[in-house]
């Protein structure tokens, strides 16, 4: 067998792996490009992620994606980290090159593409609800964008301290700091709100001010209609759910390792199916 006829190999790791939609949209995406490579779904522990990752490298893969907390802990396991990864102190996806695991972040640049399908950022306040991995990085990119105010919304004053600090520190977007201790009031001065963490129905319920000319993003990933995304759409909000964000997350990632524009017609259809099986 010669060297050309060897398939690429990408991969999701995960802790869990399992109802994790990333095989079933990649190998979609890799059909309607014509690319003969291989994607694996690997249940992955937590102790064991270093030794996962350098075999990987070992076995000549072109990368993988994380998942749960393997995002957080592959920090310290990577070779080089983007900006976002580094930002967020997370990763999601990791580019193997000349044996060296390269971590990148790009759920906040998936949020921010499929922001754009409907409103420019920029110029404009934003409403983040949470302060975790996922909240950095979609601040961070909204800054990248040029947005005019980041509120960080969360019920955990220490986490969310640490948070604003840190997105204040690119001094590129003014930042203000939200302890949501039970309602939640979104400001006349924002026009997109996100919720990086999943709320509950009660949290939902507890936040006031959603009107028509709002974008409401979730970037919880799931079968049913969010309780934010519910709320939004009975207030006459634009939405943006987490399959469309993943969607375009997938893009991102898929081109970074294959240098084709995947079709997003054909992840969110891939989501969809997958998600209603």
């Amino acid at each position: 067998m010669t060297e050309s006829a060897i398939p690429a190999i990408t991969a999701l790791f995960g802790c869990p792996a399992a109802g994790q939609p990333a095989q079933f949209l990649f190998e979609r995406a890799l059909a309607a490009a014509g690319l003969d490579w291989r994607f694996l779904t690997c249940e992955v522990d937590e102790a064991s992620l270093e030794q996962a990752l350098r075999g990987a490298a070992a076995m000549g893969f072109r990368g993988c994606l994380l998942t749960g907390p393997l995002r957080q802990l592959a920090v310290g396991s990577v070779d080089e980290s983007s900006p976002a990864a580094g930002f967020s102190s997370a990763v999601s996806r990791i580019d193997i090159r000349d044996g060296r695991l390269i971590g990148d972040m790009t759920e906040g640049r998936g949020a921010v593409e499929a922001i754009r399908w409907h409103i420019e950022p920029a110029d404009h306040g934003v409403l983040v609800l949470g302060s975790d991995a996922a909240a950095k990085a979609v601040s961070l990119e909204l800054a990248l964008g040029h947005a005019n105010l980041v509120i960080v919304a969360d019920h955990d004053r220490e986490q969310l301290s640490a948070a604003a600090e840190a997105i204040a520190g690119l001094e590129s977007v003014p930042v203000a700091a939200c302890h949501w201790s039970e309602r939640l009031v979104i400001p006349e001065c924002v026009r997109v709100v996100v919720a990086a963490a999943p709320l509950s129905a009660a949290e939902a319920a507890a936040i006031e001010g959603l009107r028509a000319e709002l974008v409401v993003v979730d970037l919880q990933v799931a079968s049913q209609t969010s309780p934010l995304i519910a709320a939004a759409r009975q207030h006459g909000c634009c939405t943006v759910d987490g399959l469309d964000v993943r969607c375009e997350q997938a893009a991102i990632d898929f081109q970074a390792w294959t240098g084709i524009d995947a079709d997003t017609e054909v992840l969110r259809d891939a989501l969809d199916e997958f998600f209603s099986a």
